[in-house]
């Protein structure tokens, strides 16, 4: 096989064809259509985190047809948040999203902020996420690197089978690189990129023959080694903390009245110590709002 281009030194050719790639191929997804808004788009962001696309989708749209501003979430007690997060995973990410919107309300007249660095003062709100909504919600030049695109470049630049467990200043600096310089354009191959990743370089099984750029990928001219740096541990869910809390706040969301401290006991009767200690930190992370009489509720309502 003939020795594999610079894709720094080739970046046009790959940004034309993985953005023409883009162009015939990219799922419909509602929260990357130009109208959507930026309080959309931002809302859309938090939940992907770690959830897939099936199970966000239909959560998004109840979530924008309640609360399609800042200020109308904003409004609602937390535990409206909470309540309506569902099964999601993770839900802390709802009081995030309220209180990044209390924030919008209170400094910015209930809009989501334009530039970089007022997007990470919200609460919540990191450097994934500022970038993302940079890019998709303002159309700034600003490089998003997600699992999908680092494993995109990690494997087409690199020539390893993964990226690393933790994100890096390298990976970083390439992504930029690779941005197209016309500011619409670099919007457009964010999303691609990243889609690329979700449909077609994927983790387990990638379709490298429906690549695009499949004859410039350094880990498919290596013969696909084996990616053998460290990796990220997997997370069981079976008698963990994670799904005790899961199980305790599904008796909080399945009910406006507040719960007695006996019921939370009969819904995980299997480990004292454990559901005490779970329960405990749903009240230290704000997720339970302890009331008089040993009772609990989702905060404030």
């Amino acid at each position: 096989m003939s020795e594999i281009p610079s894709p720094l030194a080739r970046r046009s050719l790959l940004q034309q064809r993985i953005v023409g790639w883009y162009a015939k191929e990219a799922r419909d997804l509602p929260w990357r259509a130009r109208s959507a808004s930026p309080w959309a788009v931002l809302v859309s962001e938090v939940m992907l985190q770690q959830t897939p696309v099936v199970r966000v989708e239909p959560v998004w749209r109840e979530w924008l047809e309640r609360w399609p501003t800042p200020a109308a979430l904003a409004g609602s007690a937390p535990g409206d948040a909470v309540h309506a997060w569902g099964r999601l995973g993770y839900p802390r990410r709802a009081l995030r999203l309220h209180a990044a919107a209390v924030a919008m309300v209170q400094r910015h007249s209930g809009e989501v902020p334009t530039t970089p660095s007022e997007l990470l003062a919200l609460p919540g709100v990191g450097a994934y996420t500022a970038a993302a909504v940079s890019a998709f919600a303002f159309g700034h030049r600003t490089a998003v690197v997600d699992t999908n695109v680092r494993r995109v470049f990690a494997r087409l630049v690199d020539g390893a089978g993964q990226a690393a467990p933790s994100l890096t200043r390298a990976e970083i600096d390439l992504a930029t690189a690779l941005l197209p310089d016309e500011v619409g354009e670099a919007r457009v191959w964010g999303v691609a990129v990243m889609e690329m990743g979700a449909l077609v370089c994927v983790a387990r099984s990638p379709r490298c023959p429906d690549c695009p750029v499949n004859d410039l990928c350094a880990w498919r001219a290596a013969n696909q080694p084996t990616y053998d740096g460290p990796v990220r541990p997997s997370q069981p869910w079976h008698g963990t903390d994670r799904q005790c809390r899961g199980v305790l706040l599904a008796v909080l969301r399945a009910t406006k009245k507040p719960v007695p401290a006996t019921e939370l006991d009969a819904a995980w009767p299997t480990d004292d110590a454990q559901r005490d200690r779970c329960l405990d930190s749903l009240v230290t992370d704000g997720l339970f709002e302890p009331l008089p009489g040993s009772r609990f509720r989702l905060p404030g309502r």
